[in-house]
């Protein structure tokens, strides 16, 4: 009996796709999350203890939060339960809800439910957690994609421990992988599988901290390539490739391709050839480049060679940034193009830049200039010596203007250009 339950398990097993295989089942086979689940942090403490209560893990795919449900549900003492809110219901729950209420009257055993994709569950479903949360019949776990404080009831929320997680890094997907090819049970162990160097760094890259988008591809790339005479499955860069549907392209963010590609994209932008800056953009997306770091240099860009030109083109530059933020990749890269076009089809004028660094230049090497009297600070001491006495508010006068001095000494540091709106401030200056 014991080895037809074996045997079953086995073929249960072979089955599985090897991400799901190779889903850890203790926290010390655990990639990833130091930060949450390093050494003597929290949540590894209440998990080892067996004392989780209700918690939300959010964060992208492929990074862990499955996989720390499946160790919570391995080390605990309770009765282990999963639904998928996509396919799960109100009357599901009220079922799941007094079988917890039976077991705990009866063995006193807790009852831990995971609800994977818990954001897909609408307010009325999520209602009906709440009182099993609150008086603790249920011990929920969330999993979600999305922004737990956007799109999960905030009284649910408020019940609940919420942990971030985070893509993995590089070396944590290299040692799922290499797990993968060395585990003879749940793994290709068993098999003489050969990858070249540029095949791993090339299924790690694109995975981009997705651990089962690598392991998917590794899969692919096993089953679907014949071994050699001597039995050996060899797994080149070109294999690698076809199981995970991108091309490599020689694009390394710390090497000299980051620095000329990011150079090309602003000189096209500065240069007003939108096209050429979406190439670029395209390039830098399709490699791997941080998000913000192109949004930075488009916001740069935007004040340094646009300018007063079209003061919109901060504004557009800045919200694609904020937008970055919000919402992320992969849909972050349509905010980035369109902050890219529109700086690359702005009227250019770097006469602000242009200014700044004049001034600099003059507070370094040139005559520190005093502030007049009549533009320093009135507070305190006005009557005693002066400071204040003479200015003028310019909007007590018509056009909210007067002709007044700023400066002890003439200086001239903003030239604006007859371009765009640029060409009204200049206009403006003259009459005044």
């Amino acid at each position: 009996m014991d080895d037809l339950f074996a045997k079953d398990k086995k073929i249960e097993l072979n089955r599985m796709p090897l991400a799901a295989r190779m889903a850890p089942r203790t926290l010390e086979e655990f990639a990833g999350q130091e930060k949450i689940l390093g050494k003597g942090k929290l949540l590894r403490s209440v998990i080892e203890l067996d004392k989780t209560g209700s918690i939300i893990l959010f964060g992208p795919p492929g990074c862990g939060k499955s996989a720390l449900a499946k160790v919570i549900a391995n080390q605990t003492g309770g009765f282990f339960q999963e639904i998928n809110a996509v396919t799960s219901g109100v009357e599901e729950l009220r079922k799941i809800s007094k079988q917890a209420e039976q077991r705990w009257s009866i063995s006193a055993q807790k009852t831990i439910l995971l609800v994977d994709e818990i954001h897909h569950f609408n307010r009325s479903q999520q209602d009906a957690l709440l009182p099993d949360v609150e008086k603790g019949n249920l011990v929920l776990i969330g999993i979600t994609t999305e922004n737990p404080f956007f799109y999960v009831n905030a009284a649910l929320v408020s019940r609940s421990q919420v942990f971030e997680f985070t893509r993995l890094q590089d070396e944590d997907l290299m040692f799922i992988l290499e797990n993968a090819l060395q585990d003879e049970e749940h793994g290709f162990g068993r098999l003489a599988v050969k990858i070249e160097e540029e095949a791993v760094s090339h299924l790690i890259k694109v995975a981009n901290g997705d651990a089962r988008k690598m392991l998917n591809a590794l899969e692919l790339a096993v089953l679907s390539t014949k071994p050699d005479k001597k039995g050996a499955i060899n797994i080149d860069l070109a294999i690698a490739e076809e199981s995970i549907q991108k091309k490599a392209i020689v694009y390394d963010k710390k090497d000299d391709q980051h620095y000329d590609t990011i150079s090309a994209f602003i000189k096209s932008m500065r240069g007003s050839d939108p096209d050429a800056a979406l190439y670029w953009l395209a390039k830098m997306v399709y490699g791997g480049e941080d998000p913000r770091f192109i949004a930075r240099r488009i916001a740069i860009c935007a004040a340094e060679d646009v300018g007063n030109a079209d003061p919109l083109a901060l504004v557009i530059s800045n919200a694609a940034f904020q937008i970055i933020e919000l919402v992320g990749m992969p849909e972050g890269r349509i905010p980035l193009a369109q902050a890219a076009v529109y700086v690359a089809c702005a009227p250019k004028s770097n006469a602000s830049y242009l200014g700044i660094e004049k001034a600099l230049a003059e507070i370094e090497h040139g005559e520190l200039l005093e502030v007049p009297d009549h533009l320093k600070d009135a507070n305190l001491d006005r009557e005693q010596l002066g400071h204040g006495k003479g200015y003028k508010y310019p909007h007590d006068f018509p056009g909210g203007y007067v002709a007044q001095e700023y400066l002890p000494k003439k200086k001239k540091y903003y030239q604006p250009k007859d371009i765009g709106f640029e060409k009204k401030i200049k206009e403006r200056l003259k009459k005044e």
